[in-house]
C-alpha cells in the first residue's frame, strides 16, 4: 500500500514539475485538459485523479509520447530470461480432427 501511494506522489510530483516548466498555472493547465482545477491539484498535491483525468493532464502537458512507451514490452536480455518469459506463455494442445 505504501509503495502505490509512494509512486502516486512521483507522479504528482513530476507532472507539477512539467508544468512548472512550462510556466503553467494549475487554472491554466486545467483548462488546457478539461479538468477542473482541483482535480490538477489532487493530482500534484496527492497523486489522485482518474485514469481519464491523468491522460487529459498528460496530454495538456505534451508527454503523450512518454505514455506510448510507458508499458512496452522489453526485448529479453539473456537465454535465461528468454526461458522464463517462455514459460509464463500459455500452451494449448493442437486441435484434433474426428473422423
Amino acid at each position: 500500500m505504501a509503495i502505490r501511494r509512494q509512486v502516486a506522489l512521483e507522479l504528482g510530483r513530476r507532472l507539477k514539475t512539467h508544468r512548472l516548466t512550462q510556466n503553467l498555472q494549475q487554472t491554466e493547465l486545467a483548462a488546457r485538459a478539461g479538468v477542473a482545477r482541483g482535480t490538477v491539484q489532487n493530482l500534484e498535491a496527492k497523486g489522485q485523479c482518474s485514469l481519464e483525468s491523468l491522460v487529459r493532464v498528460v496530454r495538456a502537458l505534451g508527454l503523450v509520447d512518454d505514455l506510448t512507451t510507458l508499458f512496452e514490452l522489453k526485448a529479453a536480455q539473456s537465454i535465461a530470461e528468454l526461458a522464463r518469459i517462455e514459460q509464463g506463455r500459455r500452451h494449448r494442445a493442437s486441435t484434433r480432427s474426428r473422423a
